[in-house]
């Protein structure tokens, strides 16, 4: 029989941060980021951070794409991977604990599990590894001669089309199947599955989902929330 499956986001849905984000750090750490551009990143957000405007991450995201973008022409394929190393090992097991054990329950059920990310395939590859995914889909970056030429397949925008496939290559059953995500990025992979589950979700996720009646659920410190639509209005679940 077609087994069911699971699709899982991984930035702010199973680990607490944002791999890109933490790959740049190790990147200006390892000196193949200038400190001048990177102090602009620095600086970007913390405005994010003391919550300066309502735009403030997606700034700050946007200056660290420039900057990473950059830092990738040219840069090795060794010196990329011993980066994305270090990250792996520093944020593998920082993880959400709501997601981390529903991992862990689909996996006994027989689900198969896909993780689809925005972030470089390199580290994707590791944790989807790390958590036993059956397969994964993510941002690839071209190659040339062992060094990064700058061009990227970003998975961004496509997490529809990469589920599709994941799910016709392995004959998956939609029956059944689940997707989480944080993000408005995740609305439509969120959308191909019978229980959508929009964890910690951004406003626009949030207000999506609302309107749609999707599953909603908050991890604060120790504590996590399910909240399910009933008649109209969301009820925290028993």
């Amino acid at each position: 029989m077609a087994r069911p499956f699971a699709a899982f986001d991984i930035d702010g849905t199973i680990i607490r941060w944002q791999l890109y984000h933490a790959i740049g750090d190790a990147l200006a750490r390892a000196g193949h980021i200038e400190p001048e551009a990177f102090s602009s990143v620095k600086a970007a957000r913390m405005d994010w951070k003391r919550r300066t405007g309502n735009d403030g991450f997606a700034a700050y995201e946007h200056r660290l794409v420039e900057v990473f973008d950059n830092a990738m022409r040219g840069l090795s394929v060794s010196e990329f991977e011993a980066a994305t190393e270090v990250v792996f090992e520093e944020y593998k097991d920082q993880v959400y604990t709501y997601t981390r054990d529903l991992i862990r329950d689909l996996q006994s059920k027989g689900y198969l599990l896909f993780a689809i990310s925005g972030s470089p395939s390199v580290i994707v590859q590791k944790f989807a590894a790390h958590y036993g995914f059956d397969d994964f889909a993510a941002t690839n970056y071209e190659v040339n001669g062992g060094v990064f030429t700058g061009i990227k397949d970003l998975s961004v925008g496509k997490k529809p089309q990469l589920l599709a496939a994941l799910i016709g290559s392995y004959e998956a059953a939609t029956a059944g199947s689940i997707a989480v995500g944080d993000s408005e990025g995740d609305i439509d992979m969120l959308a191909m599955t019978e229980q959508p589950i929009a964890f910690n979700p951004t406003r626009g996720l949030y207000e999506h989902a609302r309107a749609n009646g999707w599953q909603i659920v908050l991890e604060r410190k120790n504590v996590v929330y399910e909240l399910s639509s009933r008649e109209g209005s969301y009820k925290l679940n028993d």
